[in-house]
């Protein structure tokens, strides 16, 4: 293949050279509050479960831990859009976000097998747990969930990262109505099966989280191709366009959460001028797949069938 990898032979869908994205301060100061509070009561959480024997507690301060990850995670996604690249670091820092939710999510795995094995002896081996503490700690938990709520809320909700946000607090909400129920239940009935049955019941969220959290920077290390997007109907579409005569060797990853990199090479149609073709596929993918980035390589006519990518 005829490589033509001039800036005669490729282009930008966004018209300009920076990765960087767009920044709500008052977003950021929004989420870093609401941080603080998950953050902080998380740590009173385990403190009260401690006290109280309460493994539910425990569990539900682990999913709160892990929300306040994701709380940090959007954070530092703030941060790393303000810094630009420098000549080893092209892309910028975006990845840093990634290899901190793959150790959060890990260390998260290790949190439910922990929390699955003492729940596990606690319904062979019934343990007493103070109802009262419990409660008043739950209660405490579901304040603090309201006024995050609240705050996220008044946010501006078009913001992936202040969205996310918002989803991961009002888990948390349920988490501590959950707390507040088997509390209620253990004060009426006596039956402090509730606890570990409870704790099972969070470790599930944790799991679920985690794991997404664990696959999904995975997916993006490993350069995979994003999710929803396929990457043969994205090279068969622009190969269809009139000016376009073949088109190949299409790859798509995930630079950060919103935005996707994609790579496309392609040869002009019999008088068409090669010049105008980077601009007109990067527009074409921007608007059928909303990937921001493209790189558009055009090469000879008769050069990209039958090479393998």
């Amino acid at each position: 293949m005829n490589n033509h990898a001039g800036h005669d032979g490729h282009d930008h869908a966004d018209g300009t050279h920076t990765h960087a994205a767009p920044v709500s301060s008052d977003n950021e100061k929004r989420i870093r509050l609401v941080f603080l509070l998950t953050a902080g009561y998380a740590g009173v959480q385990a403190v009260g479960g401690w006290f109280s024997g309460s493994l539910a507690l425990i569990a539900d301060a682990g999913h709160m831990v892990s929300d306040a990850a994701a709380l940090l995670l959007a954070l530092i996604a703030y941060r790393v859009a303000r810094r630009a690249p420098d000549m080893v670091r092209t892309y910028g820092f975006h990845r840093v976000r990634v290899l901190a939710a793959m150790a959060n999510g890990a260390s998260l795995l290790l949190l439910v097998v922990w929390i699955t094995w003492e729940a596990i002896s606690r319904l062979r081996t019934p343990s007493e747990v103070l109802a009262g503490p419990m409660l008043a700690v739950a209660g405490i938990g579901l304040l603090v969930n309201l006024v995050g709520a609240w705050i996220l809320w008044r946010g501006n909700r078009g913001d992936g990262n202040l969205k996310g946000a918002l989803l991961h607090v009002m888990g948390d909400l349920l988490g501590s109505v959950g707390a507040i129920g088997a509390a209620i239940g253990i004060m009426l009935t006596g039956w402090t099966l509730l606890d570990p049955i409870l704790s099972v019941l969070v470790a599930v969220l944790v799991v679920r989280s985690a794991w997404s959290l664990l696959s999904d920077s995975i997916l993006v290390l490993l350069q995979a191709t994003p999710r929803g997007l396929d990457a043969k109907a994205a090279e068969a579409d622009v190969a269809a366009l009139p000016e376009v005569g073949e088109a190949g060797h299409f790859h798509a990853w995930t630079l950060t959460d919103d935005r996707v990199v994609a790579t496309i090479h392609v040869t002009p149609s019999p008088g068409i001028d090669s010049l105008t073709l980077p601009a007109l596929v990067a527009a074409r993918l921007l608007d059928r797949y909303a990937i921001s980035h493209v790189t558009v390589q055009v090469d000879p006519p008769g050069s990209i069938a039958g090479v393998e990518h």
